[in-house]
């Protein structure tokens, strides 16, 4: 709608990774420059990481941009939550060889002779993992297995691992200690300061023939840093929306006032202003006072902060249930529970002249119940 309300040629603040939209910030740029070191020294992994949002998938495009007519073939795994054989099985399909139905034994074959008639013909192969993170062990393994071919001492396959923060915690594990060796550079990629996300939006405005309507204040441009804190994902859905908002008003300049009517309705559509979401305070079980209010986050629809409260109350509500369980083991240990027969007379018991008349005999099978104990259950 926005786009043509301004006149713009695409849309400029799309989720979908473009290298078109491509920003060199100071961290983007050194990232890059990484990875295109990596493609000069011919050998080894590059490791870059960084949190969700903040431009991972798009370098990766931008990179690949790079790479053309420079006698690289590259193949791009973005679906990593496979095991060994599987992964082996897609990066020999994005590579386009067989894969369906044939065993690994041939699939690593195949892989390697497809890698020596790349060599014979002056190329080389590139192995680009988006999503890392998500790999399990022996998958990561089997990457680095694929590095171990080589032809006149020279790699015939070389990878690039992308992955979020956590993928570094995984790197340190003592099981990947042969991997880590074969790193030849790491890069964590941070989100960007306030004077980089203003050129992030212009850059991306530029792209699509912006030449300054609407135009943004000062203040505008502060307000968009302080909701997105400069993570590229959650400045193209902020920015998306205020250009929108906009176009509804009639609005020729982004400022205060259409900051204000987009955080607003974010806020709305946020999923932490449910009545039963843990963040407000309430569960389904009841009240349940957290220690967190209502209000809004600096940073709009930001969901970091509710995930990270509903993993609290999760590890809360397991050591409750451990320290039970361990009490009534304990109990248990105590106090041997036996199974016994109780006979005794029913309670209708009626006395006739000097005697007394028994009633049914009654049985009552239970437990004994702890004797010396005050702990209530």
């Amino acid at each position: 709608m926005y786009r043509e309300y301004y006149n713009f040629t695409g849309k400029p603040f799309q989720l979908t990774p473009d290298h078109r939209f491509f920003y060199e910030s100071d961290g983007h740029k050194r990232a890059l420059s990484y990875l295109l070191y990596g493609i000069k020294a011919q050998e080894g992994f590059i490791v870059i990481t960084g949190d969700v949002g903040t431009g991972k998938t798009t370098l990766l495009n931008a990179l690949s941009d790079e790479l053309e007519n420079k006698h690289i073939v590259t193949a791009k795994v973005v679906t990593t939550q496979i095991q060994e054989d599987d992964l082996l099985r897609v990066v020999a399909a994005e590579f386009g060889l067989a894969y369906d139905g044939i065993s690994k034994a041939v699939l690593l074959k195949n892989l390697e002779t497809f890698f020596r008639q790349l060599a014979h013909e002056g190329k080389r192969a590139l192995l680009l993992v988006d999503e890392a993170q998500n790999l399990p062990p022996r998958s990561i393994e089997e990457l680095r297995m694929l590095s171990n071919y080589q032809m006149d001492n020279r790699a015939l396959l070389q990878s690039f691992l992308l992955g979020q923060r956590e993928f570094r915690a995984t790197m340190r594990l003592p099981q990947f200690e042969q991997l880590r060796q074969r790193v030849i550079a790491a890069y964590h990629l941070k989100p960007m300061n306030r004077e980089e996300t203003e050129g992030y939006i212009k850059h991306r405005l530029e792209t699509v023939g912006w030449v300054g309507t609407p135009s943004f204040t000062d203040e505008a441009f502060d307000g968009i840093y302080e909701n997105t804190k400069g993570i590229p994902r959650k400045i193209n859905v902020f920015c998306d929306r205020l250009l929108l908002c906009a176009s509804l008003e009639d609005c020729s300049e982004i400022n205060k006032s259409i900051l204000d009517m987009v955080g607003e309705d974010l806020i709305e559509e946020s999923w932490g202003t449910d009545e039963l979401d843990p963040a407000a305070g309430v569960n389904s079980l009841g009240s349940i006072t957290t220690g967190v209010t209502n209000e809004p986050s600096s940073s709009t629809g930001d969901l970091l902060q509710q995930d990270l409260l509903i993993s609290a109350i999760g590890e809360m509500m397991d050591k409750k249930l451990d320290a039970y369980k361990q009490q009534e083991e304990s109990r248990n240990n105590d106090h041997s529970a036996q199974l016994v027969s109780i006979e005794g007379k029913s309670m209708d018991q009626r006395r006739v002249g000097d005697g007394v008349t028994s009633g049914e005999n009654t049985v009552v099978h239970g437990f004994y119940p702890p004797t010396d104990s005050d702990e209530s259950v």
